[in-house]
């Protein structure tokens, strides 16, 4: 990380995953996911986080009660909640009553920045919600906590009524708030106005008389997709307490997120970071990807610095100069986000990206395959249908067969799938298959829940003869698409069947202009790539494995 400016503080980072980010569509943290999110950041060093919510439900109520018990190396944790009722004394109010009772040194109070919320959502008069702002934040103070005030709305409320705005921001802060967090709650100030409103809401607070020191922060949501922008233009315009979350997950498009602009601050700044992982940025990618696999999301393949495709290289031009000179279509080293290059391999990708992606992979051509050849029969596949850029799988395989001593290990001669349909009774389905291993030919069949599950069945039944290992390979999804659209049901088809066995996974592809014979080639490869990687020999057939038809479970 930089070293610190002199004279200048460190950006403190606050992370509000657990309560802000789970307020995503389709984010979901049971307790015992929030405890292991909460370990993780802390164990990576975050400065603050944010844990939830303890007076809206049960499940933050819990959180909180385990938080005491656990042992935090690096982080405060936070409690959020809201100003007290305009009904409540503060000392009487159910929600601050939780938050003390939460035992965190950090409570973080939101509050009405816009006369609109104020006069319309909660139905108080301004001076009422001034009142609700400073006694609150006093009754936090009081109780021992550090105080963070998040300011709702600030940017719509200023534009709306300036005046009233910076005096909501001085209630809190008067009543012993020291953070004031500006919130672009609903996501649309651009990135100038924010700066501006940013800029002039500090110079007024400050020029009062006798002034406390005060942190400035923001908070951003990414409706109009500035979240990111919109908080490094703000640490650069002062804010030095910046609220995100992890890989911006949040309500509606979500919040500003936290791997972006952690990696930005470090790495494209000279601004100072409170140490986050012992000042080492290396284990972004991790991070980003580990709370994915938790909240049981997808990780997005295109997000910036640590996605899979963020260094990923297709066009043949991108791949023949990254080849010679790394830096030359990468803005910084992946390594140093615990991410890595890639050369994809595609029609539009030339030899570089070819020969390069190969040797990624452990194949080394020179001398062995023409790397130029490769490339065009690829580009001739890819304008037939076939794609490689999810299949690497097929792809290792295309350059095998190109070796010359490259002997297959079975032979699919030919197959039959009859499906059959009687009145409301389940659809059957059955294949047989006649496959080729070391000169013998051997014809088998097994029944299925669908076509393709019945022909990979009637396939394994035949291979596992001579390769017993493949009863290992589980096929854990199995993707259909259409390359043609305008042909309808008569267009080509792509199928690609994700495979594991324990040990490693692996992505195989099949193109023709029938769905089944797709599914074939796709298996098919799926299955060699397996008894090539596993080392297997041919092992003696067993004829036991060819009495009987085989049921198989799979992709349908």
């Amino acid at each position: 990380m930089n070293q610190a400016t002199k004279g200048d503080r460190p950006v403190i980072l606050y992370d509000t995953t657990l309560r802000d980010g789970t307020q995503g569509e389709n984010v979901t943290l049971s307790l015992a996911d929030k405890i292991r999110v909460a370990r993780m950041l802390d164990e990576y060093g975050m400065p603050f986080i944010e844990g939830g919510w303890p007076g809206s439900n049960p499940k933050d109520v819990e959180f909180f009660a385990a938080a005491k018990r656990m042992t935090w190396s690096r982080a405060k944790l936070a409690a959020f909640g809201s100003t007290r009722h305009r009904s409540n004394r503060a000392d009487e109010d159910p929600n601050l009553r939780e938050l003390v009772a939460a035992e965190t040194p950090v409570v973080t109070i939101f509050g009405k920045s816009w006369l609109l919320h104020v006069t319309k959502v909660l139905g108080a008069t301004a001076a009422e919600n001034l009142d609700m702002v400073a006694e609150s934040v006093g009754f936090i103070v009081d109780n021992g906590r550090e105080a963070v005030y998040d300011a709702e709305h600030y940017f719509d409320g200023y534009r709306a009524d300036p005046a009233y705005a910076i005096a909501t921001l001085r209630a809190a802060r008067d009543a012993g708030a020291h953070s004031l967090v500006l919130c672009d709650t609903n996501g649309g100030t651009l990135t100038d106005d924010l700066v501006r409103i940013f800029t002039e809401t500090r110079a007024a607070l400050e020029l009062d008389p006798g002034a406390p020191d005060t942190t400035w922060g923001i908070h951003t949501h990414n409706d109009a997709e500035l979240a990111v922008a919109n908080t490094i233009a703000a640490v650069q315009a002062g804010a030095r307490h910046v609220q995100a979350t992890i890989n911006g997950y949040g309500e509606r498009c979500g919040n500003a997120n936290m791997v972006s602009v952690l990696a930005n601050l470090a790495l494209k700044t000279t601004l100072p970071l409170l140490p986050v992982g012992g000042g080492d940025i290396a284990d972004l990618t991790r991070l980003s990807r580990s709370v994915a696999e938790i909240a049981n999301i997808s990780p997005n393949d295109y997000q910036p610095y640590v996605g899979r495709s963020a260094f990923a290289h297709k066009g043949g031009v991108h791949g023949a100069a990254v080849a010679k000179v790394e830096r030359s279509y990468q803005h910084i080293d992946p390594t140093r986000v615990g991410n890595e290059g890639r050369l994809v391999v595609s029609e539009l990708g030339g030899k570089a990206n070819t020969q390069l992606r190969a040797e990624q992979l452990g194949h080394h051509l020179e001398g062995v395959v023409d790397p130029r050849a490769l490339s065009r029969l690829i580009k001739e596949l890819e304008a037939d249908g076939a794609s490689f850029e999810g299949a690497e799988g097929s792809f290792e395989l295309l350059v095998r067969r190109h070796k010359p001593d490259y002997e297959a290990p079975f032979r699919i001669v030919d197959f039959t799938v009859h499906i059959e349909q009687r009145g409301d009774a389940a659809q059957h389905a059955e294949a047989t298959v006649r496959v080729e291993v070391a000169g013998e030919v051997l014809h088998t069949a097994a029944d299925g829940n669908g076509p393709v599950n019945a022909l990979d069945a009637a396939l394994r039944k035949a291979l596992r003869a001579f390769y017993p290992q493949l009863d290992l390979v589980r096929l854990v999804d199995y993707k259909v698409r259409i390359v043609d659209g305008q042909a309808g049901t008569g267009a080509r088809t792509r199928v690609v069947i994700d495979s594991v066995d324990g040990e490693r996974e692996w992505s195989t592809m099949g193109s023709d202009p029938n769905i089944i014979g797709a599914s074939a080639a796709a298996l098919a490869d799926s299955l060699e790539y397996a008894i090539w990687k596993s080392g297997a020999e041919v092992s003696r057939r067993d004829e036991r494995h060819f009495t009987t038809i085989a049921d198989g479970a799979g992709p349908r």
